[in-house]
C-alpha cells in the first residue's frame, strides 16, 4: 500500500505531524504501508492539485481542508481550516452521516496538530504515544509560542529550535521528506546530529544573525505595534519572535517579506504581552479578510510574488487597525 502524506511545509508542527501520522498509521492501521511525503504551502491561488492525490490512501495533516473524495485522512487545528463555506459544509455533512467520522478530525482548541493527532491516535485507535512525548511537547512549544522568554525563542539553544530553523529555511525539496521519518525514531538532539542535518546549521545561524540585524534596522514601533518591510531582501523565512526580542513591550507585529513563491504579510502577537487576553484582536479573522488565515494570536496572508504593492497596502491597513485598537485601550 502506498500512503501519500501531505503536510504543512516549512513548519515544525507540520513536519512533526507528518512523522507522527506515519508512525501511528504503520503501527495501528497498515504495517506494510510505504509512505511518501509532500509539503504544502500557503500561497495565492489553488492550494491543492487533485492529480497529486494518487496514493492508495492520501492524508493531509496540519493544513487546510480538502473536500476531495480521494482524501482518506485529515487532521488540523487551525481556526482558518476551511477555504470556503462549502468545504466546511462538506466536513459537517461527512461527520453527521458517518463518512468522515473515523478519518477526518478537526479541533481548533489544540495548541499543535501534533498533540491533536497524538490524542486521536491514542483515544480512538489505541496508539501508544509514550515514545513520542518529547516530539509532542516541542510541537506545542514551537507552534504555540510557549517559550519562557523572547531570548529562548531567538537565541535557539534547544535542538527543537535549531531544527525549526532548518525546516523553515531549507530549499532542498528532498531534505524534509528525508527528515520526517527520523522525527519519531530518535530524540531530537540525535536527529540534529545526523550529518545531512548538522551540515546545514552553521550557515543558517549566520543568516539568522543577519536577519536579526536587518529587522532591527527596519522595524518601526508605535502604539503597541511593530511594522517592518524587508521585501527587498528575499528571505525564505526568518525567526518570527525577533520583533518581540527587539521590542518586548509590543503587543503586535506585522512583517512584510518576500520569498521565491510569494509576498507574505505575517501578522503576529507577542506571546509575552501584558495586554489582557480579552483585549486582544483575533488575527485569524483579520487575515481572512485578505484571503489568509491562521490562529487567533498569529496569522498570515500570501500574495503572488509580483503583487508586493497589494501586500504592502494590506499590511498598512492592518497596522493602522491594530495601532488604533491599542490606542483605545
Amino acid at each position: 500500500m502506498k500512503v501519500r502524506v501531505f503536510y504543512h511545509d516549512k513548519c515544525f508542527d507540520g513536519v512533526c505531524s507528518a512523522s507522527l501520522f506515519a508512525r501511528f498509521h504503520r503501527e495501528r492501521i497498515r504495517p506494510d504501508a510505504d509512505y511518501e511525503y509532500h509539503g504544502l504551502v500557503h500561497r495565492a491561488g489553488a492550494l491543492f492539485r487533485e492529480a497529486d492525490f494518487i496514493g492508495d490512501e492520501n492524508a493531509i495533516v496540519d493544513f487546510k481542508y480538502s473536500a476531495s473524495p480521494r482524501i482518506t485522512w485529515w487532521f488540523d487545528h487551525h481556526l482558518s481550516a476551511f477555504l470556503t463555506p462549502e468545504d466546511h459544509e462538506d466536513y459537517r455533512k461527512g461527520i453527521a452521516d458517518g463518512r468522515y467520522i473515523y478519518r477526518r478530525f478537526y479541533d481548533p482548541d489544540y495548541t499543535s496538530c501534533t498533540s491533536f493527532l497524538a490524542h486521536i491516535a491514542e483515544t480512538r485507535f489505541g496508539f501508544d504515544a509514550t515514545p513520542v512525548r518529547e516530539l509532542v511537547k516541542w510541537a506545542d512549544i514551537v507552534d504555540g509560542a510557549l517559550y519562557e522568554s523572547p531570548q529562548a525563542a531567538v537565541e535557539m539553544a534547544e535542538p527543537a529550535m535549531k531544527l525549526t530553523l532548518i525546516i523553515e529555511s531549507t530549499q532542498d525539496p528532498a531534505f524534509t521528506p528525508r527528515l520526517i521519518p527520523l522525527m519519531t525514531e530518535m530524540p531530537l538532539a540525535e536527529v540534529l546530529q545526523q550529518p545531512f542535518v548538522a551540515e546545514l546549521l552553521p550557515p543558517l545561524l549566520e543568516r539568522h544573525e543577519q536577519s536579526l540585524k536587518l529587522i532591527r534596522e527596519r522595524a518601526e514601533y508605535k502604539d503597541g505595534t511593530i511594522y517592518f518591510d524587508i521585501t527587498d531582501h528575499p528571505l525564505e523565512g526568518y525567526n518570527k519572535f525577533i520583533p518581540y526580542y527587539l521590542y518586548p513591550e509590543a503587543t503586535y507585529s506585522i512583517g512584510l517579506s518576500k520569498s521565491s513563491f510569494r509576498t507574505k504579510v505575517a501578522v503576529g502577537s507577542n506571546p509575552w504581552t501584558k495586554t489582557r487576553p480579552e483585549d486582544m484582536v483575533n488575527l485569524a479573522t483579520i487575515c481572512e479578510r485578505y484571503g489568509g488565515g491562521g490562529h487567533a494570536r498569529v496569522g498570515a496572508i500570501s500574495f503572488p510574488p509580483d503583487k508586493s504593492e497589494l501586500a504592502r497596502k494590506a499590511a498598512a491597513e492592518i497596522v493602522s487597525e491594530l495601532r488604533a485598537h491599542h490606542a483605545r485601550l
